[in-house]
């Protein structure tokens, strides 16, 4: 199975957030124990970089974010991709727009977030991380 990763679930597993880690931590898990594909959006990272740099030295959200690296493969995104985003006017959010974009492009199954309502608009599914958990234990 392959599985998009949505920015709050990585911040999430990083920061210990509660009371969501719980579950953040079990969706990397089965990332990191290759039980299924994760990825992350290319714009993920450096959004990721900004927002916790108010409690987080340079040299630790780097080494945090390689971690990240490690467990998940980049789904990047090409030129015709980010017009099809600007283009979409299904989407609030562009930076939503631009994960489901992501998620079509590697062939996710699933958009992996706590805000399932932001991607009511795309065609790859969201699902909470405690439902993908359900999921993953229910097949074969």
């Amino acid at each position: 199975m392959v599985v998009l990763i949505d920015t709050n679930i990585i911040i999430d597993f990083l920061t210990s957030r509660e009371p969501f880690t719980e579950y953040a931590r079990a969706v990397m898990n089965l990332c990191s124990e290759n039980k299924i594909q994760g990825f992350f959006a290319a714009h993920t990272l450096p959004d990721i970089y900004f927002i916790l740099r108010k409690d987080y030295a340079t040299k630790e959200r780097r080494k945090m974010l390689l971690y990240v690296c490690e467990i998940l493969s980049v789904a990047g995104f090409s030129k015709n991709q980010l017009i099809s985003a600007l283009d979409n006017e299904n989407f609030d959010d562009f930076e939503d727009c631009l994960q489901s974009e992501c998620a079509l492009a590697v062939g996710a199954q699933y958009i992996v977030t706590r805000n399932t309502g932001d991607f009511s608009a795309s065609p790859v599914p969201a699902v909470l991380p405690e439902a993908l958990l359900t999921i993953c234990t229910e097949a074969p």
